[in-house]
């Protein structure tokens, strides 16, 4: 198994829209190095078998699926209702028809009444043949559920993200955290024993909503995981400074990593 990073950017992705010639505003990031450019925070997980699934539709999903040569998605997990994870969803009916089946979608009850106030269409029947419109079909979960996805079982967990709560999962040794400033009991149980870790850190300062250098270094050092790799990061998190700053442990992601799921 394998998990490809379509995005791992904040919600505005980096660079910014601005900047003096109009052409991005990269914050702190040297606009020369290409793993500086992330687009919205994304990963698929791919199994022994080929199938998938896709950890939230963002605003960029068309063009990640397309850069990272992805051809289909078995099921698609949605970690919360913010625009920067759900604003692709509408591109999901392409993914329909390369399978020609609805898709499932696992999701907790706060998400799934969003996407159904803002996609009301994305959850009525099937009427084949064909797809108009993306065709999804719904799984309620609650923290520390276990669910299939695409033939592969996770583990789902509440996080705190200041505001509210999302879904983080666990898959094998392998952890993927986005959008969390705060972490319980029951995560940290669920966590225990993760190898590679993905998770928030948006910026080098502490953040309100999201994780930071140096609340991510002391969760590392919690967890005591082999890889702890950042994603979500904002356009003050530099690469270059990255690799000179972060603790022992820590590593940047960057759009189109793809890293091994330890089983």
């Amino acid at each position: 198994m394998k998990a490809i990073v379509l995005g791992c950017g904040g919600s505005a992705g980096v660079p910014h829209i601005g900047g003096a010639d109009g052409r991005g505003d990269w914050g702190a990031c040297d606009p020369e190095e290409r793993r500086n450019r992330r687009t919205r925070s994304s990963i698929v997980v791919e199994g022994n078998d080929r199938r998938r699934f896709l950890v939230d539709t963002s605003p960029d999903m068309r063009l990640q699926l397309i850069d990272h040569g992805i051809p289909s998605i078995d099921a698609v997990l949605f970690t919360h209702s913010h625009a920067d994870h759900i604003l692709g969803l509408d591109d999901v009916r392409i993914l329909n028809r390369i399978i020609d089946r609805p898709i499932p979608v696992c999701t907790d009850a706060h998400t799934l009444e969003e996407l159904r106030r803002r996609f009301d269409y994305a959850f009525l029947p099937w009427r084949p043949p064909g797809f108009i419109r993306p065709v999804l079909e719904p799984e309620l979960v609650r923290s520390g559920d276990r669910v299939t996805l695409a033939g592969m079982e996770i583990t789902v967990f509440d996080q705190d993200h200041g505001f509210g709560t999302t879904l983080g999962f666990r898959i094998g040794r392998f952890a993927y955290c986005t959008d969390v400033v705060d972490l319980n009991d029951a995560a940290w149980e669920i966590l225990d024993g993760v190898e590679t870790w993905m998770v928030d850190c948006f910026q080098r300062d502490p953040h309100r909503t999201h994780g930071s250098v140096g609340v991510v270094g002391e969760w590392a050092a919690r967890l005591g995981a082999k890889r702890t790799i950042l994603t979500h990061m904002g356009h003050d998190m530099d690469w270059a400074w990255m690799l000179r700053n972060l603790p022992p442990g820590l590593e940047p992601a960057y759009d189109g990593m793809e890293v091994v799921i330890p089983e």
